[in-house]
């Protein structure tokens, strides 16, 4: 999305000044910037503005901002930012496992959220002009340019963020990946509570992968240090 001048972003808040405040900043940063005050009121803004990314409030009356996640990834992979109030790690664990790419706790400043949109909004770019080649392993095949896995030669879905993780991990076999290291390649930027993101969605593409943590087929943990791809080359 470099090459768009105004990223369109849907802000989801209860709080009718709160969004106020951030549409003015926003708009003043250069986002085209649309808003809806509850969960029933984003998902029909979704369909109709075809945003670039959500701002997602967790507490709302009625229907919340995990619910509103939920309904979201059932048909659509556009980047999410979670807005809480709460700052236990059990809410951000709880977004980043059903799929937000980050969250943010409030209060926080315009600045700090302005950095975080874009870094989400610039990390679906893997450096392709440095890894157009697709790469191949035992039973695992990496098309960097389609995008696409196949595991076994059957297509798998994985998510913005899970491929771009997986594309990290499989650009250097055998190499362990700190936490800090995949945070700066593929989220492209550091904030605290970083290497708990790291995991959360590790064990997400895990999962999609159908690999065992305990006897990895592609990705290894590296106890106390971070992680690494272990397909052999096909």
């Amino acid at each position: 999305m470099d090459d768009v001048s105004q990223p369109r972003i849907l802000l989801v808040d209860d709080e009718p000044d709160l969004r106020q405040m951030v549409r003015r900043y926003l708009q003043a940063e250069g986002f085209d910037v649309a808003d809806a005050a509850n969960g029933e009121t984003a998902l029909q803004a979704l369909k109709k503005s075809d945003p670039d990314m959500v701002l997602l409030d967790i507490g709302m009356p009625g229907m919340d901002g995990f619910a509103v996640l939920q309904e979201i990834r059932k048909t659509s992979e556009i980047p999410v930012i979670m807005l809480t109030a709460r700052a236990e790690e059990i809410d951000r664990v709880m977004g980043l496992t059903i799929g937000a790419d980050d969250y943010i706790t409030k209060p926080f400043s315009p600045r700090e959220l302005v950095a975080r949109i874009r870094a989400v909004l610039r990390r679906g770019r893997f450096d392709r002009s440095e890894n157009e080649d697709r790469l191949e392993f035992a039973g695992l095949t990496i098309d960097p340019l389609g995008r696409q896995v196949t595991v076994d030669g059957a297509n798998v879905d994985l998510s913005a963020l899970e491929f771009d993780l997986l594309a990290a991990l499989a650009s250097a076999p055998g190499r362990v990946f700190t936490r800090e290291q995949l945070l700066e390649r593929v989220w492209g930027w550091d904030y605290f509570g970083a290497e708990r993101v790291v995991d959360v969605h590790v064990g997400n593409l895990r999962k999609t992968l159908r690999d065992d943590a305990t006897d990895p087929r592609f990705i290894a943990t590296v106890r106390g240090v971070g992680y690494k791809f272990v397909a052999p080359a096909a």
